[in-house]
């Protein structure tokens, strides 16, 4: 049983989009009401004007009539109103009578109501159409928007399960070093996954990486079973696109994932800072250069370490993304290690 509101609303709903041209009663009674307001304002007003002005208020009337009502209605009120001028106040008076003043008078005021009802009728005409395609144009947008949600959806789904699939094998296999690069790859597809999820708004196609970082780590901290490590989390409120936030969350991953494994790997209680800021030190070409830094208070790195000749899988895609986005990766030391991620969302603003 449907409530009151609910049946009210409905019928705003409808009148909002019935025009008076579509309510046929309607329409003919407020073509009438016009055209007897309209001759009785003239006929009040006929001792107080000048001759030569018998149609001053049944023009107004032919023009709303035709743009409220709708064409042949209007038509009416402009014939009625010629005949009435005609009669009443066209000399002579109280007859169909013509004169050579009378045929110009009647000819003008025939050719000026044409003209103004054609015009409201080609304005009307216009915005049926332009109406009509915005219906299509929405209805498109909803098809669209559905479709780009269901392929979304279909994405995330099939990454997921490719994800359970390796972790999965690295359960099977024998070899703790194929299983450990077996759970990582599904960690990072997981990851992928989970963006994708994210960004299941076709309009707004962009994700906030503050409230995307702060709950990264302790996804992180969860998986590898860590329960020693606080972390924290400073971001200013960054929107980066959806081919952006791909890499820097892959990135942001494998400099947790580091922090975890080699800066907190002694079993004491540790902490992990992760940072997004605006980077003063950027380049004066780019529109907005950010700095994302990972630091941890553990050993730090290793004497004469290089990002560029390590073996390690994980600083190997980590150069790689950042070099795919066109940002600059730098470590150092600094009470424990810390990576420095400069990068600029300039591309996205420009589109």
């Amino acid at each position: 049983m449907s409530s009151p509101l609910v049946n009210l609303r409905g019928v705003q709903a409808l009148l909002s989009k019935t025009s008076l041209r579509d309510l046929p009663v309607a329409r003919w009674l407020f073509a009438a009401a016009l055209l007897a307001l309209s001759f009785a304002v003239r006929y009040l007003l006929d001792d107080r004007l000048p001759v030569g002005f018998p149609y001053l208020t049944f023009f107004p009337a032919v023009i709303l009539t035709s743009f409220f009502a709708g064409v042949l209605p209007g038509v009416a009120v402009a014939f009625f109103a010629g005949l009435f001028s005609w009669y009443f106040f066209i000399p002579p008076f109280d007859s169909f009578a013509l004169t050579g003043g009378s045929t110009l008078a009647l000819s003008f005021y025939v050719f000026i109501v044409a003209v103004d009802i054609l015009l409201i009728h080609w304005m009307q005409l216009a915005l049926d159409r332009l109406e009509i395609e915005k219906e299509a144009a929405a209805r498109h947008a909803g098809e669209r928007d559905l479709l780009f949600r269901e392929l979304q959806h279909r994405v995330s789904n099939n990454l997921a399960v490719v994800s359970s699939l390796l972790n999965a094998q690295s359960r099977g296999t024998t070899s703790p070093e194929a299983a450990g690069v077996l759970q990582q790859a599904s960690a990072r597809i997981s990851l992928i996954s989970k963006i994708q999820r994210e960004l299941h708004d076709p309009g707004r196609q962009s994700l906030d990486l503050g409230p995307y970082l702060t709950q990264l780590g302790p996804d992180l901290l969860e998986a590898s079973g860590v329960t020693n490590i606080r972390y924290e989390v400073g971001a200013e409120a960054v929107e980066v696109s959806a081919e952006l936030a791909v890499p820097l969350g892959l990135i942001a991953t494998e400099l947790i994932s580091n922090s975890i494994e080699h800066g907190c790997s002694d079993g004491r209680a540790g902490q992990i800072v992760v940072e997004l800021r605006s980077d003063p030190g950027g380049a004066e070409s780019r529109e907005t250069p950010l700095r994302l830094t990972v630091s941890d208070d553990g050993p730090g790195w290793p004497e004469g370490f290089s990002v560029s000749s390590s073996r390690n899988l994980g600083m190997r895609i980590v150069a790689s993304l950042a070099e795919q986005i066109g940002g600059v990766f730098e470590i150092s030391n600094a009470g424990g290690a810390v990576s420095t991620l400069r990068f600029s969302t300039r591309d996205e603003l420009a589109d």
